[in-house]
């Protein structure tokens, strides 16, 4: 298996500008996201949540690394305290009139420790949560 990156592709029956809003409009974001103090799709941009794994709080800091508007967004990944640090990229295209969004986790290796709150099945299971409460956020109407 694969444990350098992790791909998840959801198809969504809304426009590429409706998908890019709400991945860089902070109001939005936060809607179906985790909650951030602010965002903006701008290289060099820092922002930070909180998660809980199983009781721990876990931050987590991140840069955008890459913006290509209304195409590709990419940031950096790094569990605050922890060793390691990935890359998460959106990548839109347009499929007739929706939206093809490709996910990518990558550079994963410099954070499957061996420890359970970094096993690849956790991130797995949460880039398809995310995706699919993107859906719902995005289709909802």
């Amino acid at each position: 298996m694969d444990t350098e990156q992790i791909v998840i592709e959801r198809t969504y029956n809304v426009s590429v500008d409706t998908v890019w809003r709400a991945l860089t409009d902070i109001a939005q974001i936060n809607e179906w996201f985790f909650k951030l103090e602010d965002f903006k799709p701008e290289v060099g941009f820092s922002f930070s949540f909180s998660g809980n794994d199983g009781g721990t709080v876990v931050v987590h800091e991140c840069v955008v690394k890459e913006v290509i508007a209304g195409k590709k967004l990419a940031y950096s990944f790094i569990y605050s305290g922890y060793p390691g640090d990935s890359l998460v990229t959106y990548e839109l295209f347009a499929e007739g009139e929706g939206t093809k969004l490709v996910l990518t986790h990558s550079n994963l290796e410099n954070m499957l420790n061996g420890s359970p709150m970094f096993a690849r099945e956790k991130f797995v299971g949460g880039w398809t949560y995310l995706t699919g409460k993107l859906k719902n956020f995005l289709e909802k109407e």
